[in-house]
């Protein structure tokens, strides 16, 4: 066996997959090139329509109208209509599944356990759908959530996809700031707030946090409290109701709105990196479809699994897991600390409750190998069949530590994607064996590429990821973008009709995918994405500061956050400022923001329109040379960053 494959699928196993099943399906009906994964995806990516229609049916969307067209116009990106006269809702479909089987099983850090059945989790979602529907909240109205991730943001998700709102979501380890620039463009008629969380042992207050952005959301009509903490005081609000008061608590059948394919589900947020986060408008239809491909064909999700994502609210990957209800799977939520009060903690919870399939950051793997957790030692894991690692490209030492000190008949899924598509371009495959650093394959449907930057294709080398033809899983548009013009520079300014996404990869002659980071100037520590923009306003607000610029220097396998900051005159950095600024940007955004290292510089490069030059400051420290200085106003300032983290 090649020494860089870490994994082989058992055979017997991988004729039970349901990729296996749908590939056969495929090679008997439109007869492959041959019956592998590879011509099942270079038929994917030819015969779109045929691909997501012979999907459909194979799934069994619960929908009311026939569609009369899967896609108007397969070449055509941005503005592919997708799935034409069907109408459906997404909450249906997550909640088909309506028996005595356990739907959601939550645990919080502080020890907290919470089972939810099917026919319970119906019922509640039935008692906040018509609470909703008693405010007037309908079809497009907004519905935002201050909340941790806990049963009751799922239950509002739901209740407010079951009416035809649209969902938006913040994790209330956030700032302010962070909360109002997104939730002030969407201007939400109800928000979902819990009145604190746990994290590290310790008991946060959200309640005067939750002030701060109602006095700035004028729009909420209702706030609906959910006592979490222990903490909870209504009387605090005007228009406060407790979370167990909302609704008609007389069993009842929701009314599902039937709506187009592309109607709003979700408002998702970019990371803000040149100013307000881009709202992101993602449809039911093609977040359901991608979602079920996904985990049905690429994570082999069945009724009978417990699948895991540690992840907050704030994060796609929350949207991503909950689907997994659709497929009649266990939903497993954690809220808190993943290392509290040990390192262990998780592993301890998944083999407690027999997850199957259990989702991370890599940092989080990275983490578990520097504290020097043995996840063998725990268990055998006996009902892991897929561990899936996404946030940030997970190193070599990681994929070796999954199969060295955890499990060795583990299928390890990298994927990426993001925000952006709600989904994945590359991830796992059950067909396929695991390299080591790679992820297994790009997505099904999705006609993923790699090119320079000139739009020439490339395979073995580095390049631009980039996806040629257009999938149901596309934002519909941004909000507050009438025209088009910030989703067409958002994905499609530099070639032309084509996906630009962002990230640096090399594609393998046998479709491996190994990742490079971002390659723009969005923050990435530990998985999560951030915005410049985010972290500016905060520091440059400041009196001490003049100015600053921050990048993502690559550090032990991880991206660690870098601020430079030019001082005022008469003004020096020492342990209070570097304190100061810490505490600043922990409050005004959230503890991911921190940098892990402030430095002193003396002048800030700008272009010559006057727009801050991460990308040659990183350039800069990472050894490399920057090529376009005479778009500077100031070349002469880059020569202060060359070593000045050695």
């Amino acid at each position: 066996m090649d020494q860089h494959i870490l994994w082989q699928p058992n055979p017997a196993k991988m004729k039970q997959s349901q990729i296996y099943e749908f590939l056969h399906l495929i090679d008997e009906k439109y007869h492959l090139a041959e019956p592998t994964y590879a011509a099942l995806h270079q038929w994917s990516v030819d015969n779109i329509a045929d691909f997501w229609k012979e999907f459909w049916e194979y799934t069994q969307i619960i929908h009311s109208h026939q569609y009369s067209q899967v896609v108007d116009d397969s070449s055509k990106m941005p503005g592919a209509k997708w799935f034409t006269g069907t109408k459906l809702n997404f909450a249906e479909n997550l909640l088909q599944h309506r028996g005595d089987k356990t739907a959601i099983i939550f645990r919080g850090e502080n020890g907290i356990e919470k089972r939810i059945t099917q026919r319970e989790l119906y019922n509640d979602v039935f008692r906040v759908s018509s609470g909703l529907k008693k405010l007037g909240v309908g079809i497009g109205d907004r519905v935002a959530a201050f909340m941790p991730n806990i049963p009751e943001t799922v239950i509002a998700m739901l209740a407010t996809a079951s009416v035809g709102a649209i969902w938006s979501s913040s994790s209330p380890d956030f700032g302010i700031k962070g909360v109002l620039d997104r939730f002030s463009q969407i201007k939400p008629k109800v928000i979902f707030a819990a009145d604190g969380y746990f994290y590290n042992g310790k008991k946060f207050d959200s309640q005067e946090k939750l002030h701060g952005i109602l006095d700035n959301l004028p729009t909420v009509q209702k706030v609906v409290l959910v006592d979490f903490s222990g903490k909870r005081d209504t009387s605090k609000f005007d228009n406060a109701i407790r979370w167990e008061h909302f609704g008609n608590h007389e069993a009842g059948e929701i009314h599902f709105e039937q709506l187009p394919f592309d109607h709003p589900l979700y408002i998702m947020y970019s990371s803000g990196t040149t100013g307000l986060p881009k709202s992101i408008v993602h449809s039911a239809g093609g977040t359901l479809i991608q979602h079920l491909k996904e985990l049905r064909l690429h994570c082999d999700l069945t009724p009978d699994d417990l699948i895991f994502y540690f992840t907050t609210c704030g994060w796609m990957m929350w949207n991503w897991v909950v689907s997994s209800l659709a497929v009649g799977s266990t939903l497993v939520l954690f809220d808190g600390n993943p290392f509290y009060p040990a390192p262990d903690a998780l592993l301890k919870m998944a083999d407690e409750l027999d997850v199957s399939i259990f989702g991370t950051s890599a940092k989080y793997i990275a983490s578990l190998e520097d504290a020097g957790v043995k996840p063998k030692l725990i268990s055998e894991f006996p009902k892991l069949k897929a561990i899936t690692s996404t946030g940030s490209p997970l190193t070599n030492e990681s994929f070796e530590y999954v199969y060295r000190e955890w499990k060795t008949d583990v299928q390890l899924s990298s994927i990426a994607g993001g925000t952006d598509i709600i989904s994945c371009f590359v991830l796992g495959n059950p067909l396929l064996p695991v390299y080591k650093g790679e992820i297994q394959c790009r997505g099904l449907g999705m006609a993923v590429d790699c090119f320079d930057l000139t739009g020439k294709p490339l395979v073995g080398q580095k390049g631009e990821l980039v996806c040629k033809k257009p999938f149901p899983s596309m934002p519909v548009y941004f909000w507050n973008d009438p025209d088009g013009s910030k989703y067409h520079k958002a994905y499609f300014e530099v070639y032309p009709n084509i996906w630009h996404h962002g990230d640096y990869v090399v594609i393998s002659e046998y479709g491996g995918v190994t990742m490079y980071g971002r390659s723009d100037a969005t923050l990435n520590p530990g998985g999560v994405r951030i915005g410049t923009a985010e972290i500016y306003s905060i520091v440059e607000n400041m009196t001490e500061i003049e100015d600053s610029v921050i990048v993502g220097q690559q550090w032990h396998g991880d991206e660690r956050v870098v601020l430079f900051i030019k001082l005022k005159p008469g003004i020096s950095l020492d342990d209070n400022l570097v304190k100061k600024i810490s505490s600043n940007i922990r409050a005004g955004c959230s503890p991911r923001h921190v940098p892990a290292l402030i430095k002193e510089v003396n002048d800030i490069p700008y272009t010559l329109n006057g727009k801050k030059v991460e990308v040659a400051v990183k350039k800069i420290i990472h050894g490399e040379e920057v090529q376009n200085r005479d778009a500077l106003r100031n070349p002469e300032s880059l020569e202060q960053f060359k070593g000045i983290l050695e």
